[in-house]
């Protein structure tokens, strides 16, 4: 009979956006952690978030938590770029009884060892406005690597074309490449080890920058290292659950646009036959 009982926390794990491109971690998230209830809440009627004040940001962030928060969640995933480079240190502060994990550290992580392992210290960051004029990717990237050589480029519009555009639509991948080609040009010549997409919006579009980056350049999915990320953290805390039936998604959104279920679908990967609520973010 001996042996250490190991504690199972049936709680959700809770996951936000700026608007749907967060669904690209809640789809790693099913895949990483099958077993887990998610709660995700998507801020569809704000997006984007990457072009505002760093006051509005961090009010938006704390709403979107305190959303969360009332769903009695135990553990929060930042899934937006722009709220993890701009408020999670001020979040933690102000949310210090529940994890709080972002997208940036692990993100980083994964591009310092691709440029070891390409003895390329030349690594790229692509986000919104408010990211990459925060700096913290490069930060941090830094403090792994002091060698690290950092180059940063915001792609404001990707953002819009993604949250509104068929990505299966010729017109759209033709009007997508044409932006990326123009946002990218410069740091395709730098010859990078990696490219870090920054905003969960972005892998969406993976295909696309890829083909204007080249074979040189892997891209890093801050999304999906973010999945493992939290995966990690359930283990350490002692939060996971035991559960062996497939965990439940609700998602939340505060405004239903054009095509909304096609779209949160594309980003799934799949047709979505999940919860959808729209709620009214400025309650909380």
């Amino acid at each position: 009979m001996g042996g250490n009982i190991k504690n199972t926390d049936t709680r959700p794990v809770g996951i936000f956006d700026s608007g749907l491109g967060g669904l690209c971690a809640v789809r790693e998230a099913l895949k990483i952690l099958p077993f887990e209830d998610i709660v995700y809440f998507g801020d569809s009627g704000r997006v984007p978030y990457g072009s505002r004040s760093y006051d509005i940001i961090k009010k938006y962030a704390r709403q979107d938590i305190n959303f969360l928060r009332s769903k009695d969640v135990k553990i929060i995933l930042i899934a937006c770029g722009t709220v993890a480079s701009v408020a999670i240190n001020d979040l933690k502060e102000a949310f210090p009884d529940i994890p709080i994990i972002g997208v940036v550290e692990s993100a980083c992580e994964k591009a310092v060892g691709i440029s070891h392992e390409k003895h390329n210290k030349k690594i790229g960051v692509i986000g919104t406005e408010a990211t990459i004029s925060k700096g913290v990717y490069k930060k941090y990237i830094t403090e792994l690597d002091e060698n690290c050589e950092v180059y940063g480029k915001s792609c404001p519009l990707f953002v819009p074309l993604v949250e509104h555009g068929n990505i299966r639509d010729k017109d759209f991948y033709m009007i997508t490449k044409l932006t990326a080609e123009k946002y990218l040009r410069e740091l395709k010549d730098l010859n990078l080890s990696s490219l870090i997409l920054g905003c969960t919006h972005y892998p969406m579009i993976k295909e696309i920058i890829g083909e204007v980056m080249g074979e040189q350049t892997e891209l890093t999915d801050a999304g999906l290292e973010a999945a493992y990320r939290l995966k990690k953290e359930l283990t350490e805390k002692n939060l996971s659950t035991n559960a062996k039936t497939k965990g439940k998604l609700d998602i939340y959104i505060s405004d239903e646009g054009i095509n909304f279920r096609n779209i949160a679908s594309n980003f799934l990967g799949f047709d979505i036959n999940s919860d959808v609520t729209k709620i009214d973010i400025e309650k909380y």
